[in-house]
């Protein structure tokens, strides 16, 4: 069986020692950049690899590219290989931050055309909160050949976002909280403000109260009450810098809504130039 959203920790659990299982520990703070891999020499889920949202879900900053550009899809490739990723494996991805940071991997392994890739549902905490194995010890990783198929056409970038601002065509969904969206408290970006038109939808809201997923007609009533009309292909995610928002992705494949997709670069890169139109206005 291939799990292509969300795997649950019982699944996860039972399938462990299956050589075809990659699974990547992908925690991290953004105020501190070395707490997630800390936190994995403690401990890990057993066999798991671990991710840097900088240093391998990432690529180089330009200051024009955003705080989280995506990776070169050919050094992207290369690491996957190095931690035995190939069109064979079923990878699951997990954080402790409410999956935010797993769905980043999981939305680029779909973006390299890897289907068989899911979020542990609950991530780490729940995991921990069962009583389920935990490792200090490094995984026995075979390194082997991650062959991409890149698929673009779930990605837009700055020009497509600027070409169809005013068009009824897109929709634009901003994952981050309200008070960053209205321009309030803004901490981690130089403006504070949101791209004209978009609607928010905090992506910590597709989450049940135990940290779980909702439930996929909860979500699906919320996201076609979100997007007012719109079919699935026309919403664009974004978020600060393109990994909150991919929780929404996630969220509306768990919903049955697929085809959305990201704006990589997100408000972070849009609003490092000056000439592209921002609301600066409380929303």
């Amino acid at each position: 069986m291939s799990y292509q959203t969300l795997i649950s920790t019982e699944d996860l659990a039972a399938r462990l020692s299956d050589p075809d299982l990659v699974v990547f520990d992908c925690r991290h703070d953004l105020m501190d950049v070395e707490a997630g891999r800390r936190a994995f020499t403690v401990d890990h889920i057993p066999g798991a690899r671990f991710a840097h949202l900088d240093e391998n879900l990432s690529g180089a900053k330009t200051g024009r590219t955003g705080r989280h550009p995506l990776p070169d899809v050919a050094a992207l490739s290369k690491w996957l290989g190095e931690q035995g990723v190939d069109s064979r494996k079923q990878v699951v991805t997990y954080d402790a931050s409410g999956s935010f940071f797993a769905a980043r991997l999981w939305w680029m392994l779909r973006w390299l055309g890897h289907e068989s890739v899911a979020v542990l549902d609950g991530g780490l905490p729940k995991w921990k909160a069962e009583g389920r194995a935990l490792t200090p010890s490094a995984a026995q990783v075979e390194p082997t050949i991650f062959t991409p198929r890149q698929r673009d056409t779930i990605k837009v970038d700055a020009a497509t976002v600027l070409e169809n601002l005013r068009s009824p065509a897109m929709l634009i969904v901003d994952a981050r909280t309200p008070e960053r969206f209205a321009g309030i408290n803004e901490t981690m970006d130089p403006v504070g403000g949101h791209i004209p038109g978009a609607v928010n939808r905090f992506f910590q809201l597709n989450l049940a109260a135990d940290g779980t997923f909702k439930a996929p007609d909860v979500l699906r009533g919320e996201f076609t009450e979100l997007v007012a009309g719109h079919s699935p292909e026309q919403v664009v995610h974004q978020c600060g810098s393109g990994v909150t928002a991919c929780h929404n992705v996630l969220a509306m494949e768990v919903a049955g809504l697929a085809a959305s997709r990201l704006y990589p670069g997100s408000w972070s890169e849009w609003c490092s130039d000056p000439s592209r139109p921002m609301d600066l206005r409380p929303a």
